[in-house]
């Protein structure tokens, strides 16, 4: 496997991509449906669920001093999970734009606009948990899910599928998983959010993300063969020319 990214690659029957297919689907219905399930366990009760004894002993363990480093990571996630980490999304939608990458570029629109408007907007809704008391954040209404959480997920699936070669995703996940953890962290840290609302958050994420990957991805390996064809021929062409020269 060369370090092209899957998307350029063309999915062959029986191919490694082609048999990963039906994998990705049964994972991202299964997040989904757990921060599903989770939403209907919560919304039967919105402040008593049954793991708020678990929600609550998380909360004093973050209880604080709320300062120094942890104050500062907390507030870069806070930032970034924000109107700040729009800039991220936007300029990639710019670069496949730029590149001509339509498909790419629908892609991560229905990743980023479908996740975070129809998943989790709908769930905190349709739930409507109250927050934490005393967030040390401006928040807006809804606890469950946490939308920083999703935002997280959301987009290490993006820029994974995208962007990350395929031999170099396995390090990404985990470095991904990471980050969301990070980011579920600054959540609970902050206040803003239960450790319920953070785990339904990411499962939400990443189950939208990998959904749209599962319908996507013929049109992207399509795209990506075109991609790729072009640059061979623009090699070739080049190597043309510098025989003639």
């Amino acid at each position: 496997m060369s370090s092209i990214p899957a998307t350029i690659h063309p999915t062959r029957p029986g191919s490694r991509e082609a048999a990963r297919s039906s994998g990705v689907l049964v994972l991202a219905l299964a997040l989904l449906g757990a921060a599903g399930l989770a939403a209907l366990v919560v919304r039967s009760d919105v402040t008593d669920p049954p793991f708020q004894g678990l929600d609550d002993r998380w909360l004093r363990w973050m209880g604080g001093p709320h300062d120094g480093v942890y104050e500062v990571l907390a507030s870069a996630l806070n930032l970034f999970g924000g109107p700040v980490g729009v800039v991220v999304p936007l300029a990639l939608l710019t670069f496949l734009l730029v590149r001509r990458r339509w498909v790419s570029a629908g892609f991560l629109l229905a990743v980023h606009l479908g996740g975070n408007l129809l998943v989790v907007q709908t769930l905190k809704n349709v739930v409507d948990r109250p927050r934490p008391a005393n967030p040390l954040v401006r928040v807006d209404h809804g606890s469950f899910p946490s939308g920083h959480a999703a935002t997280a997920a959301l987009l290490v699936v993006a820029v994974g599928i995208l962007l990350v070669p395929v031999v170099r995703r396995r390090a990404w996940w985990l470095g991904g998983a990471v980050f969301t953890l990070a980011m579920m962290w600054s959540r609970t840290w902050l206040h803003a959010h239960w450790l319920s609302d953070t785990v339904a958050g990411a499962a939400a994420g990443a189950g939208a993300g990998l959904l749209a990957w599962w319908l996507f991805q013929p049109a992207l390996a399509r795209e990506g063969a075109r991609v790729h064809g072009r640059r061979g021929a623009a090699v070739d062409t080049g190597r043309t020319a510098g025989d003639i020269g």
